[in-house]
């Protein structure tokens, strides 16, 4: 609880000064079991997932009940760019894309906060979610019925229809499933372990990564607090050994060069 706390506590102040995201000493493994710190979840990296959907992508062709699988991957890649909470792309709607808004166009995004509030917010559309989204919409989503252009039609349909046939709305537990099965398939290294809401903090920091700054991923994300946005990043840091390397070049400078 102690590290837990400075990590919370003292995590934005030292980002505000120097830049670095600090990290508790205690490694992800060797966490103290029951502790909120053992339920961070790491993302894996780049490489990984850009594989993962990749396959996915390949494999809608050899399935039995493709448009199911291509509304799960597009859901799923979604909360891999931006970042949405499962329920979210659930809950959308084909209306609440605004192509017209800022520069990238934007999406509501509305879920569940806690003791029941609903929460809304404006995402833009960056880091290709808006290409993503533009493939889904003017193709594989018609093919689940041809009211796209109706208010309120669901943006992620389900093969359920209602009694006057238009398409209901995908659970979430349908894309935990789906994004479960091509984790094990073709990521199995992080079988069981990466989920919707690790994609989410995969969003966060390939986000940090690329320079948005800490705020914004707060906006983005939808986090009351900056301290819980910190959480959500995992970047790679290697300031402790880049500072080592620097302190290493200073003391051969200083001693004439003596190794």
């Amino acid at each position: 609880m102690y590290f837990e706390f400075l990590e919370l506590r003292h995590k934005p102040a030292i980002h505000r000064a120097t830049g670095y995201v600090v990290e508790s000493p205690l490694d992800e493994i060797n966490r103290p079991r029951g502790s909120a710190l053992s339920r961070l979840r790491v993302p894996p990296p780049l490489g990984e997932v850009d594989h993962l959907f990749s396959a996915w992508r390949d494999e809608v062709p050899q399935v039995r009940k493709p448009l199911s699988i291509v509304r799960s991957y597009a859901a799923m890649r979604l909360a891999s760019l931006i970042g949405p909470r499962v329920s979210e792309p659930s809950l959308a709607n084909v209306d609440d894309i605004h192509w017209e808004l800022g520069q990238f166009g934007k999406i509501l995004l509305r879920g569940k906060g806690r003791r029941g509030k609903k929460k809304e917010r404006l995402v833009p559309l960056i880091n290709g979610s808006r290409s993503l989204l533009e493939w889904w919409v003017d193709g594989p989503r018609w093919q689940y019925d041809d009211r796209v252009d109706e208010p309120e039609a669901p943006l992620f349909p389900s093969e359920r229809r209602a009694a006057d046939g238009s398409s209901l709305r995908v659970d979430t537990d349908t894309l935990r499933l789906h994004l479960k099965k091509m984790v094990a398939q073709h990521l199995p290294s992080q079988a069981g372990k990466l989920t919707p809401h690790t994609l989410r903090h995969f969003a966060a920091s390939e986000l940090y990564r690329q320079g948005m700054d800490m705020v914004a991923i707060q906006e983005l994300l939808g986090h009351k607090w900056i301290n819980t946005t910190m959480i959500y990043i995992h970047v790679n840091q290697t300031h402790v050994e880049d500072a080592w390397v620097r302190a290493g070049e200073r003391g051969r400078a200083r001693f004439g060069g003596a190794s």
